[in-house]
């Protein structure tokens, strides 16, 4: 019997990644998508082949196993509850895992008491770069790690993400997640401390497109993060995730974007760095589908990692509010 899957809103870009990754999967029946914005959720659906549910109870009701949930970050919360209610099995939900802490401590209650198993989208895990680093460090090459210099750098999406009453924030609550759960994942360690500079310095507007942290953690550890959509509209590619971890016994970088080849484009006069490397969405969503069929994933992230990585970033906004170290 094939594996039940729907899609609920398509605001975000990665949910069309994830549609695109279901079509490739044996075994796996793409049901259909709502979206409150009709124009888009039938073009959407059109384009995948599937059906578009403009009432989210007409799709919950087709016996889904699993759905996908690609919102504006401030309504993870009422999707998560409702699909939960509905008894689906799994939920994937984009990250943020929400815009508060209250909310995303609501949308972990609301599945574990019906039995739902709650993933937070953060595919940079299934990186092959950082599957090896964390094998390395696991095995004790790097020693004691003492410090992570990461960058999270890239465009500026516009449209709902730089709409603070729907995003929550801007680049800062948009790309500190990612990393901040990379750092969480190797050290096995929780954070402690963040001090911040957020600021607006490259497009001057009311959300805040520059973010530099420092997050110490409970082993004394501590971590530097540039956060920020610093990449403009020409720049070869949407941005990075990078990572250098200085250990008591060595150094490494990893570049979970390396492998790439440069491309001249004459036709747009433009240079672009297209991957050829492992679609890390398509193997995020092969390791959710095992929850969907009631089996153990192996590492994608749960909604306790949504929430840690998180309450990261709302320190962020805090410190720099204040203009000192906070706690987490």
């Amino acid at each position: 019997m094939a594996t039940r899957i729907g899609i609920l809103s398509f605001a975000h870009m990665h949910s069309y990644s994830w549609a695109g990754a279901l079509g490739t999967l044996p075994g796996v029946e793409f049901v259909g998508a709502y979206d409150p914005d009709p124009a888009r959720g039938d073009a959407a659906c059109n384009s995948f082949g599937t059906t578009y549910y403009q009432n989210i109870d007409d799709l919950l009701a087709q016996n889904l196993d699993g759905v996908m949930i690609g919102s504006e970050n401030i309504n993870h919360r009422g999707l998560v509850e409702k699909a939960a209610a509905a008894g689906v099995r799994a939920i994937l939900c984009e990250k943020p895992i929400a815009t508060t802490v209250a909310d995303g401590e609501a949308m972990i209650a609301a599945c574990k008491a019906s039995g739902t198993f709650l993933a937070i989208a953060f595919p940079c895990r299934f990186s092959p770069a950082f599957l090896e680093i964390k094998k390395l460090i696991d095995d004790g090459g790097l020693g004691e790690i003492i410090a992570i210099r990461g960058t999270n750098r890239g465009r500026n999406p516009g449209g709902w993400f730089v709409d603070k009453a729907l995003s929550g924030g801007g680049a800062v609550i948009d790309h500190t997640v990612h990393v901040a759960d990379l750092n969480r994942v190797l050290l096995g360690k929780e954070a402690v401390e963040v001090h911040a500079e957020i600021d607006n310095g490259f497009y001057h507007q009311d959300f805040d497109d520059t973010g530099f942290l420092t997050i110490t953690y409970d082993n004394g550890a501590f971590a530097t993060l540039d956060t920020s959509w610093s990449r403009p509209k020409n720049y070869p590619t949407w941005g990075d995730v990078t990572l250098q971890i200085m250990g008591s016994g060595g150094v490494a970088d990893v570049d979970l974007f390396a492998q790439s080849v440069t491309q001249y484009d004459a036709a747009n006069n433009a240079v672009g760095w297209p991957g050829w490397g492992s679609d890390l969405d398509r193997l995020m969503v092969l390791d959710w589908l095992r929850a969907c069929r009631g089996e153990t994933p192996t590492t994608i992230a749960t909604g306790i990692d949504g929430l840690r990585a998180l309450e990261v970033a709302l320190a962020a906004y805090r410190s720099a509010e204040v203009k000192q170290p906070v706690s987490v």
